[in-house]
């Protein structure tokens, strides 16, 4: 016997309303992982023995910048989405599942906005 109705069912709506969207987003985000992981790693393979000055001008091109931050902007998605479930799953005292999550989110936003003007201000300035 369920509790849901038949179209919540189709609908794929579990008791949070969410999880379908939220498995779906980290689906998304591992498959953009792995392939901009490869990009990333085949970049540093073939830059191995440059100097800075080659490696300014090769993030200075748009669009190996453009691929680096939609690398950070990814990785930092995708983390946030699964530290968000151990955090959910593991943390049952409430006010500590706020705190933790809220101390998350900053850190992640913080962390990735550095990352990404980072990227920007040597894509920007060579």
């Amino acid at each position: 016997m369920s509790l849901s109705t038949p179209i919540a069912r189709v609908r794929g709506l579990g008791a949070a309303r969410e999880g379908v969207e939220h498995f779906k987003w980290v689906r998304i985000t591992a498959i953009g992982n792995v392939a901009l992981a490869l990009w990333f790693v085949w970049s540093m393979v073939s830059l191995s023995g440059a100097d800075h000055a080659a490696l300014t001008a090769w993030l200075g091109g748009t669009v190996n910048a453009t691929l680096m931050v939609l690398l950070v902007v990814s990785t930092f998605a995708h983390a946030k989405m699964g530290c968000q479930v151990i955090i959910e799953d593991y943390v049952h005292h409430i006010g500590m599942k706020v705190a933790s999550l809220t101390v998350l989110n900053l850190a992640v936003y913080a962390f990735a906005t550095a990352a990404v003007v980072a990227i920007l201000k040597v894509a920007l300035s060579g």
